[in-house]
């Protein structure tokens, strides 16, 4: 199955005119042989969300729903988040979100304008549960795969 795709990769089985463009991703880069390495002749290395990014992140997933938090309160969420991935941090959003839920009494009969908006503590709760799921090892290894195969070097924008 791996060389007839890599043989429909090449083009065996098209025409000069039909042009196919094929993005891949993957968070084994380790497990491309020399073969696949050839036909893919981008390959670039998306590191973590920064520290803007995931402040915009944030701001952007909480935009539709209540909250109180402050610019600061935001920064210091954003900065506690360093080295989540975009899954971690949508994970870390959803999980304060649910705060004002838990502390309803009973939400059957509860009206939705009655729940309380997300606050600092909710994020603080959540950042005890939900942890980085990328391992700093795996981190120094893609920076290093891309350094060897790696169409562009990587330059860290976000201090250690």
């Amino acid at each position: 199955m791996k060389t007839e795709f890599l043989v429909q990769l090449d083009g065996a089985g098209t025409k000069a005119k039909d042009i196919i463009l094929v993005v891949g991703a993957t968070n084994r880069p380790q497990e491309l042989d020399e073969a696949a390495r050839r036909r893919f002749v981008k390959r670039l290395y998306i590191p973590l969300p920064s520290l803007e990014a995931r402040l915009d992140m944030i701001s952007r997933l909480l935009k539709n729903n209540q909250n109180d938090l402050t610019d600061e309160n935001m920064g210091f969420i954003a900065e506690s988040t360093k080295g989540y991935s975009g899954a971690d941090v949508r994970a870390l959003c959803t999980e304060a979100a649910m705060g004002p839920i838990r502390n309803c009494a009973d939400i059957r009969t509860m009206d939705a304008d009655s729940v309380r908006p997300i606050n600092s503590e909710d994020f603080k709760d959540a950042l005890r549960g939900v942890r980085s799921s990328v391992a700093a090892r795996d981190l120094a290894f893609y920076k290093e795969w891309n350094d060897e195969f790696g169409s562009f070097a990587f330059e860290s924008h976000e201090s250690s």
